[in-house]
């Protein structure tokens, strides 16, 4: 199941928030090399390249239809193409600066990737990463453990996707013990007002709902969507509803 960015970009604002709050942590550097992992559409990216007017971005994704849309931001100091995280650390380029806004919760065993990305910075470079925290959020969590239930376990071949994301002090320690200072790591909740349950089901299903989908035919599809649209009225019994959506932000300079 392809992502949507209709359905993606319908937050918007909610998801620039974080990605402003995060670039705000960057310094200025001249002729900085620079890579955004992740970059969706590439419109933040495009936004990074203009703060930065002395660098130059390419910006990567694994999604050939968010990719459709970068195409017509493309210039001299701008690029997009598409490839996966994992295959970016495979090659030997090093970077100025690393920057990626809620796409890396998608990958796994943070443990190892971490001082993996780590690795491919230069002398000095630049590490900025926003992930949203999927074990403290309650839709993330929902959907986890609807999956985990008959007969959804059995439709889904009792796969699940729990989360790679690790707690902020696991972070710490990991961007401490691979020589990242000038560390700035936080954990703030970018709350979403729902006046609807509908809301909130489409806020996650532009997102972390794909992968379960796209394992279900159009049956099981409409009847786990009902499910879950019934549970997350349950878990929000007033209206309008908050939503305490916690997202980590860490920065930090490579020694």
């Amino acid at each position: 199941m392809p992502w949507n960015p209709e359905i993606y970009n319908q937050f918007k604002n909610i998801r620039f928030k974080p990605f402003f709050d995060l670039s705000d942590l960057i310094s200025d550097a001249k002729e900085m090399k620079a890579i955004d992992l992740g970059c969706g559409t590439g419109e933040q990216t495009a936004i990074l390249a203009e703060k930065f007017s002395e660098a130059t971005f390419i910006g990567i994704d694994s999604s050939a239809e968010m990719l459709e849309k970068s195409k017509t931001l493309e210039n001299e100091r701008l690029n997009f193409r598409q490839a996966t995280t994992e295959e970016i650390l495979e090659n030997d380029e090093k970077w100025d600066l690393i920057f990626s806004n809620a796409a890396l919760q998608w990958s796994d065993n943070h443990q190892y990737l971490f001082p993996k990305l780590i690795s491919k910075l230069k002398s000095n470079g630049q590490l900025a990463v926003q992930m949203p925290y999927q074990p403290g959020n309650i839709l993330n969590q929902i959907l986890f453990s609807l999956a985990t239930e008959e007969p959804f376990k059995t439709q889904l071949n009792s796969w699940n996707r729990p989360s790679a994301v690790l707690t902020i002090d696991e972070y710490a320690q990991i961007l401490f013990e691979n020589n990242i200072e000038d560390l700035n790591l936080s954990q703030k909740v970018y709350p979403i007002i729902a006046e609807d349950h509908e809301t909130l089901f489409n806020f996650i299903s532009g997102s972390a709902l794909i992968p379960y989908l796209e394992r279900l035919d159009k049956e099981q599809q409409n009847i786990f969507t009902k499910e879950f649209k019934h549970r997350i009225a349950k878990n929000f019994p007033k209206l309008p509803a908050i939503y305490s959506f916690k997202r980590i932000l860490m920065y930090g300079r490579k020694k």
